[in-house]
């Protein structure tokens, strides 16, 4: 089956490392996956405009449902394919009633809520959220981000840069990182270097004040100073997982929104393939039914935060014995072959 994603890719954030995986995926079961295009050199891509060969189509609604560069020809292009080839993945949990949780929203107003609603309903019956739990009736659940073995960097918990390393953007993520922030303020001095990558942690990124989300990339950058936090510039998508490998510890962080949504993410997978000890910042139902019951020990608790901290300098080497046994689970339940799969029956269905 020749499989077509749209999606609006970007350099340095998003989920281009998690697509190039899905099309290794397909090559090793006999398919093929391309994104819909014109090659883009600085976001490596298996790119096609070839809409006549493709078997089905299917829609990565993340932050928007716009196409990059894209206008009603495209869609026109696309429609090609049937309704019942058709599934939309919404990435961001737009297609739900309003919702919002500790300055997290996934709509401004009901009319935005509608728009993207209508929008979706009009490309396909087949509407997927990367959740276990998905609120509307009509929603499936497909876990479309998932777990790439061969990613897996060694776990070496000795010869580090950072005692602690966040890759990611600021949008929604302030409460979580303040939590990381309280834990480890207390063994700041032991823990060595600290640092954040990415777009919004020192100032606003380009795109806030224009799309009226300053609010989103609230930051403390008073606080980030007096903790000696380094904060580095973002890197390319095909570099996350290298750069979370300079640290010993590297935070999972996530949306309000999708904690109470119950949503998976790119970084979710990507943390735990890079060769340094995952912390999580998820509910803890959900964390155990994602990675197994190994990752409960991970998990940054919230009260003495900081004596997790401190165990983990103690005793590195148990908790790189945990890391292994969620990889193994990830590889286990979570890898791009099973997803491959099950999209597939989803698009077959």
């Amino acid at each position: 089956m020749r499989i077509m994603f749209v999606y609006w890719a970007f350099e340095d954030q998003g989920s281009g490392l998690l697509i190039n995986g899905y099309t290794r995926a397909a090559q090793a079961l006999g398919h093929e996956v391309v994104v819909y295009g014109r090659p883009v050199p600085n976001i490596p891509l298996n790119y096609s405009m070839d809409v006549d060969s493709a078997d089905a189509l299917v829609y990565i609604f993340e932050w928007t449902t716009d196409l990059l560069n894209g206008d009603n020809l495209d869609f026109a292009r696309l429609s090609k394919i049937s309704r019942r080839r058709t599934v939309v993945i919404d990435g961001d949990g737009n297609y739900n009633d309003l919702i919002s949780a500790d300055g997290d929203y996934n709509h401004r107003d009901e009319q935005a809520r509608d728009r993207w609603v209508a929008i979706c309903d009009g490309l396909s019956d087949k509407i997927c959220q990367p959740s276990p739990h998905p609120r509307c009736d009509n929603v499936l659940t497909f876990l479309f981000y998932c777990y790439d073995p061969a990613s897996e960097l060694p776990l070496d918990v000795d010869n580090k840069d950072y005692g602690l390393l966040y890759v990611g953007n600021s949008k929604f993520r302030w409460s979580a990182m303040s939590q990381v922030l309280a834990a480890i303020a207390p063994v700041r001095r032991r823990l060595g270097r600290v640092g954040i990558v990415g777009h919004g942690w020192d100032k606003l990124p380009a795109w806030a004040e224009p799309m009226r989300m300053q609010a989103a990339y609230h930051t403390d950058p008073a606080l980030l100073r007096r903790l000696d936090v380094d904060l580095l510039p973002p890197v390319r998508f095909n570099d996350v997982v290298c750069t979370m490998n300079r640290a010993l510890l590297s935070p999972v962080l996530t949306r309000p929104t999708f904690n109470q949504l119950k949503f998976v993410t790119p970084r979710y997978f990507e943390t735990p393939a890079a060769g340094s000890i995952p912390l999580f910042l998820i509910d803890a139902g959900h964390l155990q039914e994602i990675y197994g019951p190994a990752a409960l020990e991970l998990a940054l608790p919230p009260e003495n935060a900081a004596d997790k901290i401190q165990d983990v300098l103690d005793r590195p080497e148990h908790y790189v014995t945990v890391t292994e046994n969620i990889r193994r689970h990830l590889s286990r339940c979570h890898s791009h072959e099973m997803r491959l799969r099950e999209l597939v029956r989803i698009i077959e269905r």
